[in-house]
């Protein structure tokens, strides 16, 4: 692997790693909030994202590289209401797919063929959590205040 591909996937290690900061800190919110489904389905998303970053650590690592975690930012910590939280989700979600995407690009452009067969991976997932963040704002604004008490209990149902 290039120095530059391994710098942009510890870059986006880093990346993962807030993600998984910012869900546990809206998990933690909501969980304040009386919220105990959505938080517990955020907890899961906060584990799933420090996931991804082991996952891109090792690969560093099996390829040669050397994984590096740096500094990680703050994240926020209020957002509002349930929908405010989830629309911030899907936000959030699809930043991180345009991350990916240009990783796969400086992958492709680095003509490192391995690196971008495994981002690609990465690519199909960071689709489905788009889409299933969508589908729960969604699910938000047409059910309303009353039918967010089914969401909650829904997504408190994620394994």
């Amino acid at each position: 692997m290039t120095e530059k591909l391994v710098q942009a996937i510890n870059d986006q290690i880093i990346a993962e790693l807030w993600s998984s900061n910012l869900y546990l800190q809206m998990s933690l919110y909501l969980k304040a909030e009386g919220w105990d489904g959505c938080a517990h389905w955020l907890e899961l998303q906060a584990a799933e994202e420090k996931e991804h970053a082991m996952t891109m650590a090792d690969y560093i690592i099996k390829r040669g590289g050397r994984a590096k975690i740096g500094m990680i930012d703050t994240v926020p910590e209020g957002w509002g209401s349930v929908a405010d939280v989830f629309e911030h989700v899907y936000k959030h979600e699809c930043h991180v797919s345009a991350l990916i995407d240009n990783l796969v690009d400086i992958a492709s452009s680095e003509k490192d063929k391995a690196s971008q067969d495994f981002l690609w991976g990465f690519v199909r997932e960071q689709v489905e959590e788009e889409a299933t963040a969508a589908s729960i704002v969604s699910k938000i604004k047409n059910y309303g205040e009353l039918g967010l008490h089914m969401i909650d209990s829904e997504l408190g149902q994620r394994q």
